[in-house]
């Protein structure tokens, strides 16, 4: 994908007689993807990009409103905050808005589809290549919000959980993807410590956002796992990424979580995706081969 993508399509004509998909979180990261996809991978669906200027998911009010104006058939619900450290210093706003807002849009579509967004740090991490079936244990209150929300969207039989792991591309804001965080760091001139025992299944955005598309074209419900066919350390991740920017003359330096003072950190939240896999016209990437075939795109 082009550094400079359009941003955001909204809903087509009103004369389309096609299913309306919500998309939350349609400035983030996947969002955009999904949006940008939609008529690839979504052809089915009338997309509306829902955007936080568009409806903030934390005046349910006006979510209620405007549900009961479009009722769109299918949600695909991105929109969180994802961001641990925010979570943690304001719990409040993470049990509310990744919580209580996937709560309702869940109730809502009672008698529709719904795809909520989880993550692979529900897991402590302690095991690795976890399943579907393996008991979530969450280290931290954005982990502690996702695994609610996820009991809650189960309540629906019809609905379904993407569980996924640090995602790469390039987003709206150009400060989503786990890429653009390194590469943004690196052109203010930061040296970044990376663990060399903290291990993720990291994955480009495009394909979970195909993968989110076949799963909604095909029924699918209950959990699956959405990530990259390779595990990966910090490290290992931070030396690919670096590879890609030499001009920036990247600096990354050896940690050990065993030398780390914060807070609980999973050492191991590798998703074993063979479920999903089954289910998809494609194969799910590894980062490493995935960045050699594709040397020319921004990332």
């Amino acid at each position: 994908m082009p550094a400079t993508r359009t941003a955001i399509k909204q809903a087509v004509g009103a004369s389309d007689s096609r299913p309306l998909a919500w998309v939350t979180g349609a400035a983030g990261l996947i969002g955009n993807y999904l949006v940008e996809q939609a008529e690839r991978h979504g052809s089915q669906w009338r997309v509306c990009a829902l955007t936080r200027r568009e409806l903030d998911l934390t005046d349910f009010k006006k979510v209620e409103g405007r549900f009961a104006r479009e009722r769109p058939a299918l949600i695909i619900h991105c929109a969180a905050l994802s961001k641990s450290p925010q979570c943690q210093a304001d719990p409040k706003l993470a049990w509310k808005i990744n919580f209580e807002a996937t709560r309702l849009l869940s109730e809502l579509s009672c008698e529709g589809r719904f795809i909520f967004f989880s993550s692979d740090l529900v897991f402590d991490g302690q095991k690795g290549n976890y399943v579907e079936a393996d008991a979530p244990r969450a280290l931290s209150v954005y982990a502690e919000t996702k695994i609610a929300a996820e009991e809650a969207v189960l309540k629906n039989p019809r609905h379904s959980i993407v569980r996924t792991s640090l995602n790469g591309g390039t987003s709206p804001a150009g400060d989503r993807g786990f890429n653009e965080e390194m590469r943004r760091a690196w052109q203010n001139g930061k040296s970044l410590r990376l663990f060399v025992d903290e291990f993720r299944t990291p994955i480009p955005a495009e394909f979970t956002a195909r993968s989110v598309w076949e799963l909604a074209a095909v029924g699918a419900s209950g959990i699956y796992h959405i990530a990259g066919a390779e595990r990966l350390s910090r490290w290992q991740i931070g030396e690919l990424i670096a590879r890609r920017w030499p001009q920036l003359n990247p600096r990354i330096e050896k940690a050990s979580l065993r030398e780390y003072q914060g807070a609980p950190r999973a050492p191991d939240t590798s998703l074993n995706c063979s479920k999903v896999q089954k289910l998809l016209s494609f194969q799910l990437p590894g980062l490493t081969q995935w960045l050699q075939d594709h040397s020319e795109e921004v990332f």
